[in-house]
């Protein structure tokens, strides 16, 4: 990762989570380009950045582009973009496509298709349960941060912190609920496998404690750990 960009989101993050992004605040000096994409200066918009080609439900997408809780995101190579809804957010990278549903207050459901996924989610009561389904595996989520890549054969699963249940597609046998506090305990959900060992045991990879801060800082949290060495 580039370390230019990791000071400056570590910049981003500290005034996020401080109130100094306040227009007109002479507490920080921070760039010009980050305080043209601090969400609280933007209100009703729910773009934080946009790197590439970007679609949304079938638009080519700008910063200025609403995203709501039944959205279709798509990301071309070398894409990216970064936003939130209600109270979760998400950083989705290239070769993506994820498929929302929910009502006018909260997303209820995701179907990561393809692609890589950084998500971090708000408490939900016992009857909003949140489901994200790939390819392979079912994953029900509460109140957790979890990063997800979904291709046709397999997918990973890493619970970054908090509580999800794994469950594979393909066989009834290989189910997990697995409780993380810092990217503990990372699998792989496999397509073809022996009946109840579709869950495997893998390594954390692709993403990192300052981007889990950076979207957790754009709903108004802060991780359940300090910065460590990821």
């Amino acid at each position: 990762m580039d370390v230019i960009n990791k000071q400056r989101r570590k910049l981003l993050v500290k005034a996020l989570s401080s109130g100094l992004y306040i227009a007109g605040s002479t507490c920080i000096a921070l760039p010009a380009w980050s305080m043209a994409k601090l969400p609280n200066l933007l209100p009703g918009k729910s773009i934080y950045d946009l790197e590439g080609k970007v679609i949304i439900d079938g638009k080519l997408a700008t910063l200025n582009t609403l995203i709501t809780t039944h959205s279709v995101i798509e990301t071309g190579a070398d894409s990216k973009i970064i936003f939130a809804v209600g109270k979760d957010a998400f950083i989705l990278r290239d070769n993506s496509r994820l498929e929302m549903q929910g009502n006018e207050l909260f997303i209820q459901a995701l179907r990561l298709v393809t692609g890589k996924l950084l998500s971090v989610f708000g408490k939900r009561s016992a009857k909003q349960k949140l489901r994200m389904d790939t390819v392979v595996a079912t994953i029900g989520i509460r109140g957790t941060g979890i990063y997800v890549e979904s291709d046709a054969d397999k997918t990973y699963v890493c619970t970054c912190y908090g509580t999800v249940e794994i469950a594979s597609k393909t066989d009834s046998l290989s189910q997990e609920k697995i409780e993380a506090k810092h990217h503990d305990s990372p699998r792989y959900v496999l397509k073809d496998a022996p009946a109840g060992e579709r869950i495997q045991l893998a390594e954390m990879f692709n993403h990192d404690d300052d981007e889990l801060e950076l979207i957790e800082a754009l709903v108004g949290r802060v991780t359940p750990f300090p910065p460590g060495e990821y």
